[in-house]
Parts: structure tokens; C-alpha cells; sequence
């Protein structure tokens, strides 16, 4: 398990990261969608975080998954410009994805699979940091 420092916040809508996670590190859960969890990122930017793993990694479409973990430096202070043009391209490319095609209504198993694959990402992301 991954041990990082109290400065480390992840933001997500899968239960399963929080139910995996909670115990070391500072999640909040989104009760929403994909897109709900890139609006909560960005309020996190605005009052001075910093990503630290891209909000469309992976090659999972937002219109594939309903799920999404993001990896954020948890701090107040200036604004990261780099990190509001990311989160914002990335809200728009989502919100263009989901106008083409929206997401499926999956099965169960299906969802589980892509909670497990939102897993996988974020655990890939945390490894990066050690």
C-alpha cells in the first residue's frame, strides 16, 4: 500500500477507491459523474492544488466509464495556471465526448470492471510518486 505524505488528495466517484485508500490517504468521494468529479477538481485548482496525475489518463474514453479518480497536490495559494488549463481542457473535451455519445447504461459487472480499471490508473499514478 502506498504511503504518501498528508498533502496528497484524491478526488473521485468510485467507492471502491475510497473503501481502498481512505485509510492513508485524503479522499473525497463525488456523488456525481465523470464530469461532476472534473468540476470538483477544478474548485480544488481555484483555491490553489495542483494536479498531479492528468484527468483523462488512461485510454478510457469519459463517454466509456462513469468513473474517475484524480490525483491532486492538497494546498492553498496562488493559482496553477498550468493545472486550471488542464483541468479546463480536459472539462471541455468531456463535455464534448458526452454530447457525441453518451455513456452507456452498463451492467453491474461491467461497472465493476471499470471501477477496477479506475483502480489500476490511480494506483499506476500513486507508484509514480514514490
Amino acid at each position: 500500500m502506498v504511503n504518501l505524505t498528508k498533502n496528497i488528495q484524491i478526488i473521485t466517484n468510485n467507492v471502491s477507491i475510497c473503501d481502498l485508500f481512505n485509510k492513508n490517504i485524503n479522499v473525497t468521494y463525488v456523488d456525481g459523474g465523470y464530469l461532476d468529479v472534473l468540476y470538483e477538481v477544478r474548485d480544488r485548482i481555484h483555491t490553489g492544488s495542483i494536479l498531479i496525475s492528468h484527468p483523462l489518463m488512461g485510454s478510457i474514453k469519459p463517454n466509456e466509464t462513469p468513473y474517475r479518480s484524480i490525483v491532486l497536490e492538497n494546498r492553498t495559494g496562488p493559482l496553477d495556471y498550468q493545472s486550471l488549463s488542464i483541468i479546463e481542457s480536459s472539462i471541455e473535451n468531456c463535455k464534448k465526448l458526452l454530447k457525441d455519445r453518451t455513456t452507456p447504461d452498463w451492467t453491474d459487472k461491467v461497472l465493476a470492471d471499470f471501477r477496477f480499471l479506475d483502480m489500476k490508473l490511480l494506483e499506476s499514478a500513486l507508484a509514480s510518486l514514490e
